[in-house]
């Protein structure tokens, strides 16, 4: 019995090595390729535990795992040309998935490298050939979803001879480059200034039209406001030269003397002014007396001699009251 120890453990090692070698696990996020001396001979694509031959390195049996879920790759800086003739940097990237994992694994041996590499080609043509139909505004537009589906239909046929489906295409950044985003930026400045000049145009064409306006306007307010003074002026005037003429039929001599007393009080005003006149003038007629009398015609009080026209002025009315006398 102890003689067959070694043996049997050298079997035991042996069947396992075996049983190890002939299995394989593919989980959710996996498929795998069974290859015989090279030649695909099952693919595995649902998730679990298979078989197959043992001796993978003497040319049996071998499995390559190949990626069952959505794959991505970037397109960065695409320098693309549009149909304006100026270019653009423009970043993108691809969303795919193996559909066909024979037909990738005949295409590019199950590179995943060398098949993003073919699908780049593809992916910068059809950048450009959708950019150069269309204008820059586009990828800024509504239009930049039906372009991204313009580039993935594009993409399909190649990426399905490599055994690869499209998910999506997205346009990540649409950008100037630097020439072009000085020649817009002073294309949109001289813009802006045009239409800042029309609105200062408009501006003042309104202004001016206000201010004539109110210029009109405030001609008409004043001549109306001149007419309406001038009939009131007139309507006074006339009222007054009743008054006084009722006041004239009524008391002449009153009528006088009111007269008198008013031109002394426009021409005694304290206004500086120095007149030279004789006392016995008709002007200084009231000064005497209040009848208007001068000479031996004025009448006389008992205890005092014929009244004089000297009057009681201001202190600034001296010159005034000294060329009265």
């Amino acid at each position: 019995m102890l003689n067959r120890l070694p043996f049997i453990i050298v079997l035991a090692v042996i069947v396992l090595f075996l049983g190890f070698s002939s299995i394989f696990v593919v989980n959710e996020r996996e498929q795998a390729i069974v290859l015989r001396f090279g030649e695909i001979v099952k693919v595995e694509r649902e998730p679990g535990l298979y078989f197959k031959l043992p001796f993978a390195f003497a040319g049996a049996d071998n499995v390559q795992i190949i990626e069952d879920r959505v794959l991505r790759f970037d397109l960065d800086d695409i320098r693309v040309q549009v149909s304006g003739g100026k270019f653009y940097e423009v970043d993108a990237f691809v969303a795919y998935s193996i559909e066909d994992p024979q037909r990738f694994r005949q295409a590019v041996s199950g590179n995943l490298t060398q098949a993003e590499q073919r699908l780049r080609t593809r992916l910068d043509a059809a950048l450009r050939r959708v950019y150069g139909l269309r204008g820059f505004e586009a990828a800024l537009s509504e239009e930049r979803g039906s372009m991204m589906r313009e580039v993935a239909e594009g993409l399909r046929p190649a990426a399905a001879s490599l055994g690869l489906q499209i998910e999506d295409v997205r346009i990540r950044r649409t950008d100037l480059t630097a020439e072009v985003s000085q020649q817009t930026y002073d294309r949109m400045k001289a813009e802006r200034l045009a239409e800042a000049e029309r609105l200062r145009a408009r501006g003042r064409e309104a202004a001016a039209r206000i201010r004539a306006r109110a210029d009109r306007e405030v001609v008409e307010i004043l001549a109306a406001a001149q007419r309406e003074s001038e009939i009131l002026r007139g309507e006074g005037e006339a009222e007054r030269n009743a008054i006084f003429a009722d006041a004239f039929q009524r008391d002449e001599e009153f009528f006088d003397f009111y007269r008198s007393m008013a031109a002394y009080r426009q021409a005694l005003d304290p206004s500086g002014t120095t007149m030279l006149l004789s006392p016995n003038t008709e002007f200084f007629r009231f000064f005497g007396n209040a009848q208007g009398l001068g000479g031996d015609q004025a009448p006389r009080d008992e205890d005092a001699g014929p009244l004089t026209g000297a009057v009681e002025t201001p202190a600034s009315e001296g010159p005034r009251r000294e060329a009265a006398q």
